[in-house]
């Protein structure tokens, strides 16, 4: 599972496996996780996180968008 940034608590990564879907980045915090599609970014899933706290997270991911799409289509090119 490729780790592609580290942001605070917060590790993004996605599975080297999940080729077969849109690109998405999955975040962990200790035992919390959540799953978010790129483009454009919406939450998937989640479990354990606040709401309060996927909001902050998801700007995150807004920020950082073409830094986890360009890093999804780098790892899943074919």
């Amino acid at each position: 599972m490729p780790s592609v940034k580290r942001i605070g608590p917060y590790r993004f990564f996605f599975f080297s496996n999940e080729n077969d879907e849109p690109p998405h980045i999955h975040v962990q915090r200790e035992r919390c996780l959540a799953k978010f599609w790129l483009d454009p970014v919406a939450m998937a899933r989640s479990k354990r996180f606040a709401a309060h706290e996927l909001t902050r997270i998801e700007k995150l991911i807004v920020d950082h968008q073409n830094e986890f799409l360009e890093a999804w289509n780098e790892y899943h090119k074919h």
